[in-house]
């Protein structure tokens, strides 16, 4: 479990194929505080310590984290957001942020304002009911509110902190990025869809109820096309 708070910039050293996932060695100074079969939130992905000295550590990128991450376009030079797990007695500064990531979005505009920069980030519509304007996500493991919505796209604001100190000041448009949808939001939404079909207990883990048609409507759990309607929460126990 992480908080989105990244730690370190590390640097991707090496890279190397092992059949069809990646070995990534990634220099950092948080290396000498890890330990093998230690997690470490790499970009967003948690990912295992499979070797470690003094300044390096290496974690293993299996197939299906390859496909459903942006950790395959990784390669030497590359700087990663880092952070370690959080131990019991740690603030949570940012949110709740697993290191299962959901997918990934585009950089379709970054733009500077005052001190701050917005990025838009595109998204797929399967994914509409979970974005929530001043909401929390997780981008490439950096914990941000969402700042707007238009259509499939979404805006955060990025301070000169984090911009100084992550991955982001890098970033251009079109690159892909890490999206972690909050974890809260993903079990509140499951359980009203399982009491509006009547199937509590046997929602689909593989989370294909949530694809969109060809109409754009998410269709998740057959409720009307993905709208949360004010009668759901009631009888969900959610309002009065």
């Amino acid at each position: 479990m992480f908080n989105g708070i990244i730690e370190e910039l590390g640097k991707i050293t090496a890279v190397r194929d092992i059949g069809g996932g990646r070995e990534l060695a990634i220099a950092c100074k948080l290396a000498s505080t890890l330990e093998v079969d230690n997690s470490l939130c790499v970009n967003g992905v948690c990912q295992t310590v499979v070797r470690q000295d003094r300044d390096s550590v290496s974690v293993q990128v299996v197939e299906e984290t390859l496909r459903k991450t942006a950790l395959g376009d990784l390669k030497p030079g590359s700087e990663v957001n880092l952070e370690r797990s959080l131990s019991l007695a740690q603030r949570i500064d940012g949110h709740i942020v697993q290191g299962h990531v959901d997918t990934t979005g585009e950089i379709v505009d970054i733009r500077k304002e005052g001190t701050n920069w917005l990025f838009t980030i595109a998204y797929a519509p399967e994914w509409r009911d979970l974005v929530v304007g001043r909401g929390s996500i997780a981008i490439d493991g950096i914990s941000l509110t969402i700042a707007r919505e238009a259509g499939m796209q979404f805006i955060v604001a990025i301070i000169p902190y984090t911009w100084d100190h992550t991955v982001v000041k890098n970033r251009r448009k079109g690159d892909r990025v890490n999206l972690e949808f909050d974890i809260l939001g993903k079990y509140v939404l499951r359980f009203m869809q399982n009491r509006e079909t009547g199937k509590a207990g046997t929602g689909n883990a593989t989370g294909k109820s949530g694809m969109a048609d060809k109409t754009g409507k998410t269709g998740r759990g057959d409720i009307s096309g993905g709208v949360v309607s004010e009668q759901l929460l009631r009888d969900s126990g959610f309002t009065d």
